[in-house]
């Protein structure tokens, strides 16, 4: 059996939205991506208490519940994967995987039992609904009933705000049922509420966004932010990661609270919380705890009396609370040996700094883009000057980012960082004279094999090629077919050509004359090479070989059926994605007799392509012969045809004078102009002044005798 299991498309339940992502189960435990945050959960074999296989909107569902209360759900499989699930949990985690499907009868009447973070209401022993409390802001009571808020889903088109639960009263004294279920609610609920006094509290920050000076408050579960105009409470729960970033001017500091769900105000979300403090700024700070606390709760991490730069301060602290690690820039430099590019994002000034496994770009607006979400990054010429060039970055979501204005002199140091974390470039650039093919870039991208690499080139040469040639055809259509001046100069030189051979012209006409002709002569040789284009533009011949295919469309076509039979009912995209990953995966070693029938296959069809080219010659030459043949066969065709009519016309000339000898006489001169176009009618013309000199002489002598 197998010791790991891979599902993609896989949604997660977190606060009432679909988070999609990647599940994997191995002998170690669960581990879920979320696609768009990039957060990884990950849950311990050992923690795994139960296991709940169930039908839902999409599809099948998988409930996990932990030995400390945690739930976490799981939906889009399919009903053939519960037999592949139930064994895997049995054989790796020891846990039978029950099947417990939701009541759909519809009554509002049952029975509320709270099971570690989770609200279940049932009907007997059929669960209606689940609620987890962490989704709860707020928890309400009144005579004899309950109400519930929940956090606003801003994912979500629409969002349920509240629940309210009816309590029937008991006879049992000293019990209030309402309070208990409210003080049950309020135990494991994410409500907010400022009781006691703060750990430390940090006057007077520097904020960019949300913009202005707060007083920040640290609380054990929760951040309070307090300005003059608004507050904001931030539970350390919606912290996804920390950013501290070195200004460029070596002189002030970043602090980048990244927050999912965002804070609000108004219909404004901020998505980053971003301080900006002096190096030059220190404080002593001293926690409003017993030192006993301290370290029971922080483990060395924090003491009670601290002192130090003031950033330093504020990043150790909420390290310590949030228990998150603070990402920093890496190895990368820039051309005046900052660790950021200064650039524009939507017509804002700003710094972008290249981290290890992404990018951030402050302030205004902020963004942060992981390498994993990256589909490609494109090198663009800047649009108003070339002392600066365009970062194009696309996601797989399709979202594009443009950061512009970036000087020329920082191309080679982004190149190569891109180029070393292997991202996929669109085009090469301008490295050193802005030169660089993408062979070069795929022979770098070797290690990290991409399934579809080999065909995608292979496709992308014949698309260029063809795109090519249509772009130079096109382009001489266009030349030719619409250029007014030319036209113009045709006009005039044929008027031009006419004026002098009638009269004499000026040296200004005869310049003009001798210079029109080259004109001419210059786009007759232009249109030469498009009258033949369409010859070279014929279909492909079904006769020709067919290309060979690389080594790792050869494995595929071999194994194809082996990955259908190990994965039944795997769809199309998933088998591509599986047999890149085993590709992938493959030994140097296996991966090397695939080389070796590619190699072979390349033979035979380069020698197939020869002998079909001999071939082809060949069968040209012989139809050269034959076009040639039938036009000769044609040219005397037509010779027989002219001279047949020429004899038979000959014929009814010589009747004519006897019958009427005063209307057929025809002098030579119009005899010559009339009917001699051919060479053949010269002898018709002899033949007719011999037959009229008869008649000549007689009306000589008549006119004589007058």
């Amino acid at each position: 059996m197998a010791d790991t299991l891979e599902f993609n498309e896989i949604y997660q339940e977190v606060k009432g939205s679909m988070n999609d992502g990647r599940l994997r189960l191995s002998r170690q435990g669960v581990i879920f991506k979320n696609s768009k945050t990039g957060k990884v959960d990950n849950i311990q074999a050992s923690e795994l208490a139960e296991g709940v296989w169930r039908r839902v909107a999409l599809g099948h569902g998988l409930k996990l519940l932990t030995k400390n209360g945690h739930v976490y759900k799981y939906d889009g499989f399919r009903e053939s994967e519960f037999d592949k699930l139930s064994e895997f949990f049995r054989a790796h985690y020891r846990l039978e995987l029950a099947e417990k499907d939701l009541c759909v009868k519809g009554w509002n009447w049952g029975t509320v039992r709270f099971g570690g973070q989770l609200l279940s209401f049932d009907i007997g022993e059929q669960p209606v609904f689940e609620i987890p409390l962490s989704n709860v802001s707020q928890c309400t009571t009144g005579k004899n009933e309950v109400t519930l808020e929940f956090h606003q889903n801003d994912d979500a088109e629409v969002s349920l705000m509240e629940v309210r639960f009816y309590v029937p009263p008991t006879q049992e004294d000293g019990v209030d049922p309402v309070e208990a279920f409210a003080q049950n609610v309020l135990s494991k609920a994410d409500v907010i509420q400022a009781t006691g006094d703060a750990i430390c509290i940090f006057r007077e920050l520097q904020c960019l966004t949300p913009r202005g000076r707060y007083d920040i408050r640290i609380y054990p579960t929760f951040l309070h932010l307090h300005g003059k105009t608004f507050d904001y409470k931030i539970p350390y729960t919606t912290v996804l990661r920390l950013f501290l970033l070195p200004h460029k001017d070596q002189r002030q500091m970043f602090f980048v609270i990244s927050l999912d769900p965002p804070i609000k105000q108004g219909q404004t979300r901020y998505h980053f919380l971003i301080l900006l403090f002096s190096k030059d700024e220190d404080i002593s700070l001293t926690l409003n705890m017993n030192e006993e606390e301290v370290e029971k709760r922080f483990e060395g991490r924090l003491t009670k009396n601290m002192s130090g730069s003031l950033y330093e301060m504020v990043s150790r602290v909420m390290k310590a609370l949030v228990n998150r690690k603070i990402t920093v820039p890496g190895n990368f430099q820039g051309h005046s040996g900052a660790q950021c590019i200064t650039c524009s994002y939507k017509a804002s000034s700003g710094l972008l700094y290249p981290l290890e496994r992404g990018f951030i770009y402050v302030h205004k607006p902020p963004v942060h883009i992981r390498f994993d979400e990256i589909s490609f990054v494109n090198f663009a010429r800047g649009t108003t000057t070339t002392r600066s060039f365009d970062f194009e970055i696309e996601t797989k979501q399709g979202t594009q980012y443009t950061f512009s204005s970036i000087e020329r002199e920082e191309y080679g140091k982004l190149f190569d960082f891109v180029n070393a974390k292997k991202l996929n470039i669109k085009n090469r650039g301008l490295k050193e004279g802005m030169k660089q093919s993408y062979d070069e870039y795929a022979d770098s991208d070797e290690d990290q094999h991409d399934a579809y690499l080999e065909r995608m080139k292979e496709e992308g040469k014949i698309r260029e090629e063809n795109a090519n040639d249509s772009s130079d055809g096109s382009g001489e259509e266009t030349d030719e077919s619409f250029n007014p001046g030319e036209e113009d100069d045709d006009v005039a030189e044929e008027f031009d050509s006419n004026a002098s051979a009638s009269s004499s012209s000026g040296d200004g006409d005869s310049d003009r004359d001798e210079k029109k002709p080259a004109k001419k002569a210059k786009i007759v040789k232009e249109r030469k090479p498009r009258k033949k284009q369409p010859e070279s533009k014929k279909g492909k011949d079904p006769n020709a070989p067919k290309r060979p295919m690389s080594a790792y469309m050869l494995w595929l076509n071999a194994n194809r059926e082996k990955i259908k039979s190990d994965h039944p009912g795997i769809s199309i995209t998933d088998l591509s994605k599986k047999a890149g990953e085993l590709w992938k995966a493959m030994s140097k070693e296996k991966k090397e007799e695939w080389d070796r029938k590619a190699e072979d296959a390349r033979r035979d069809y380069e020698k197939a392509m020869k002998e079909y080219s001999v071939g082809s010659r060949a069968e040209g030459a012989r139809g050269e012969r034959s076009k040639k043949k039938k036009k000769k066969q044609e040219k005397q065709m037509k010779g027989k045809a002219e001279k047949k009519g020429a004899t038979s016309k000959s014929s009814s000339s010589t009747k004519s004078p006897a019958k009427n000898t005063s209307e057929t006489f025809k002098s030579k001169e119009f005899v010559s102009s009339d009917e001699s176009s051919s060479g053949e009618s010269k002898k018709e013309d002899s033949d007719e002044e011999a037959a009229a000199s008869p008649a000549r002489s007689s009306e000589d002598s008549a006119s004589g005798s007058d």
